[in-house]
């Protein structure tokens, strides 16, 4: 017989390893599952034993030349259907096309199947047919057409695989049996098992019990045919044999006893939920694996040392990954369950689904290897942890400190070298002139060599954020990585920052959303300073690290003039530019900006200064320049320094070059007399509207807002201060007339 075994999104080498532990010795893998040779034995074995499958079919007949659906209805009515099936019988047809033109409505053809069915069946059963039956049917035959090269199929193990029978009540969040199954033989744990010595296994967001009921039926070797609550199809068709089932299911029966008898098997599950855990319980209950699972309701982000079961052993564990929670909690969950691993479980291994793997980057901890899975349409990825024990990190951290000594040692490449030199001759410029101006955080190399593209910012001596500008398309991809790696180790060779401290970034043009959009979700701030201030900055989440240091000329001068001030901040960003108002002593500020992110991380620059977020300095979610047409306000210095290019849902799009006179002309209304707007943008090629010189007094500030390590790119940014007019009434001169 030829079967075909369904089953998820890259599962189909668990499937065909289950096919051939069956007893098939020809499997296959396809596109959709796995397709296997073998007896009815087989068959019926690898239905009862079968943990990631979700169903299989038996194929019964093939016509490799069908083009149209007459054809389809001709072929079905010419096939020996009273092999399978009687009149006294129900029966249902379903239907499955790909890269079918001539098949467009898959109903329709399942119908046409039905058709060719019964009325074969009618001229062999003088006139009678099956009834048909869609909920509970005796047979079900199933149709596939590829091209036009159809199968027809019977369906042999009913019901899903996956619907093992334990499950009844549930919790919102549903993993269903047979991913649980293949995400705990992705794990490291399914090799104790095979080698019959499962260990200590946890599952601390356990929810309805899924993972650790799966784990316990591993563990215990226990074909989950065994706790099947309805029969399968296959015991409904012709050439069913009861007492080799029953044989198989007796054989079954002897492993589960001998591998309870033999084995050290110690499952833990828990969740933060009682209810979730009473559910739980019933589920391993009906599972008949309830005395092999100790169940407890607890909070895994709480646990301590006391919680640990053994100093060695394997998480497995599907935490809840956002669909119904807030974006800052599900991170600090994540955070925290890194914490408490490393803390905690450190000898264990430990795998964890979620299905947003951005969210694993707050675990802080790189995976060893990971996988992808689908749960109800949802990509999801398994990330596989090795939490390594006091004493394996400080191996590491001297195989580690070996390497770069080595790597330290080799001599570069002549690119390499080449960069690792001007770098040198940057620095011995640079440095002491920072020094004695206070600045520790600088751009140190601006693709100052063209063929090595990257701006090289060194951040307190300890970080290098290093971005790369994106190759031209005639560039080969290949020697562009080339030369961005030996930048990088050039980099590492001049400053002496550890590789790891070096963050680098592919710097493209972007547009719209995209030019906001997160590279991670680390959440892992360091502080820098500058002007006397202290400032958030962060490497792996986003393009931009929360400062651009090529303003830091400009927020010197806003804190030189803010004294007395009262201080607007279009397009805030982080703050920074507030801050260093703050500092020079505004007596108020107001900041705008439409992204959260931002302005949440702005509050946190005030707070980490000391300054207050309630009052006095307001923070205000909008578009600026809906904003300002909607408020009265007036402000004595107003700093815009709008994105080159943005979108916003409730407008067009905004592009500084085209709109910015609009923009200063609406800033401008908010000048109290006597005020300055600062006016600043990154565009290269900006040139300010002729409309905004003839009504504004306008004075280009660019070049004293140039710090000493953007002098090789005077065009980095352009810089005005703008005024309002003052507009001069002389008095009317008085003629008189001779009397």
């Amino acid at each position: 017989m030829i079967f075909f075994a369904a089953c998820a999104a890259n599962q189909g080498d668990l499937v065909a390893e289950e096919a051939r532990k069956a007893g098939s010795e020809d499997v296959r893998q396809t596109q959709s599952g796995v397709e296997f040779e073998g007896s009815w034995e087989t068959g019926m074995r690898f239905c009862l034993y079968s943990r990631v499958a979700s169903r299989l079919l038996m194929a019964l007949y093939i016509d490799e030349d069908t083009e149209d659906d007459e054809e389809l209805y001709e072929s079905t009515a010419s096939l020996p259907w009273e092999d399978w099936i009687t009149p006294d019988k129900t029966m249902k047809v379903t239907c499955t096309t790909q890269s079918c033109s001539w098949i467009r409505n898959n109903h329709y053809a399942a119908l046409r199947v039905k058709d060719g069915i019964c009325d074969h069946l009618k001229e062999k059963f003088d006139g009678t047919r099956p009834d048909i039956n869609t909920e509970n049917p005796d047979v079900e035959f199933h149709v596939h057409v590829h091209g036009n090269v159809v199968k027809w199929y019977a369906d042999f193990s009913g019901e899903a695989l996956h619907q093992r029978g334990y499950r009844d009540e549930q919790t919102d969040a549903v993993l269903k049996e047979h991913l649980a199954a293949a995400l705990i033989s992705r794990s490291e744990w399914k090799r104790t098992v095979n080698d019959g010595n499962p260990g200590i296994f946890m599952d601390p967001f356990c929810g309805s019990g899924t993972v650790a009921i799966e784990a316990a039926l591993m563990a215990s070797d226990t074909a989950p045919g065994l706790i099947r609550k309805r029969p399968y199809a296959f015991q409904s068709l012709p050439g069913y044999d009861e007492n080799l089932w029953a044989s198989l299911k007796e054989e079954a029966e002897k492993r589960r006893e001998k591998a309870i008898d033999e084995r050290d098997i110690r499952i833990y599950a828990s969740d933060i939920s009682g209810r979730a855990v009473k559910i739980a319980k019933e589920a391993a209950a009906r599972a008949g694996v309830s005395e092999l699972i100790q169940f407890r309701e607890k909070d895994f982000t709480s646990f301590t040392a006391a919680d640990v079961p053994g100093e060695t052993g394997f998480i497995v564990t599907d935490p809840p990954y956002g669909e119904r929670m807030r974006v800052e909690d599900i991170d600090r969950l994540y955070t925290r369950i890194g914490e408490v691993l490393q803390t905690y479980f450190k000898g264990w291994r430990a795998t964890i689904l979620t299905g947003s793997s951005d969210l694993l980057t707050n675990i802080d901890m790189k995976p060893d290897r990971t996988n992808s899975l689908y749960n109800g349409g949802i990509l999801c990825q398994a990330a596989h942890y090795i939490i390594f024990t006091d004493a394996e990190k400080e191996a590491l951290i001297e195989k580690a400190k070996e390497k770069k000594r080595i790597r330290l040692s080799t001599p570069l490449s002549e690119g390499a070298d080449i960069v690792y030199r001007k770098i040198l001759r940057n620095l011995e410029k640079l440095k002491p002139e920072m020094e004695k101006e206070g600045v520790t955080c600088y751009r140190i190399y601006d693709a100052d060599i063209p063929e090595y593209a990257v701006a090289i910012d060194l951040y307190e001596g300890k970080w290098i954020n290093l971005s790369e500008y994106a190759a031209p398309d005639y560039i080969d991809r290949e020697k562009a990585e080339e030369r961005l790696n030996e930048a990088i180790l050039a980099t590492e060779r001049a400053t002496g920052i550890d590789l790891e401290n070096i963050f680098v970034k592919e710097r493209r043009s972007q547009k719209g959303a995209a030019q906001y959009n997160r590279l991670a979700t680390s959440n892992r701030f360091n502080i820098v300073k500058e002007n006397g201030l202290r400032l958030l900055v962060n490497f792996q989440d986003y393009l931009d690290t929360g400062i651009f240091l090529d303003h830091r000329p400009v927020r010197k001068m806003i804190q030189s003039m803010a004294e007395g001030k009262r201080f607007l901040n279009l397009f805030c960003y982080t703050g920074t530019a507030t801050l260093n108002a703050i500092k020079g002593g505004a007596v108020s500020t107001v900041s705008v900006d439409a992204s959260s992110t931002y302005l949440d991380w702005a509050i946190e620059n005030l707070k980490i200064n000391g300054y207050p977020t309630d009052i006095e300095n307001f923070f205000y979610r909008d578009d600026a320049i809906d904003w300002l047409w909607e408020t009265y306000d007036r402000y004595d210095l107003i700093f815009c320094d709008p994105p080159t290019f943005s979108n916003s849902k409730d407008r067009r799009t905004f592009d500084v070059q085209r709109d910015h006179w609009k923009l200063i002309r609406a800033a401008a209304m908010h000048l109290a007399p006597g005020g300055i707007l600062i006016f600043s943008t990154n565009f290269r090629r900006f040139r300010m509207d002729e409309r905004i010189l003839e009504d504004f007094s306008v004075e280009d500030i660019t070049e004293e807002t140039i710090g000493k390590d953007f002098e090789n790119d005077k065009n980095i940014h352009k810089c005005y201060l703008i005024r309002n007019k003052v507009k001069v009434s002389l008095p009317k001169k008085k003629t008189y007339r001779p009397r």
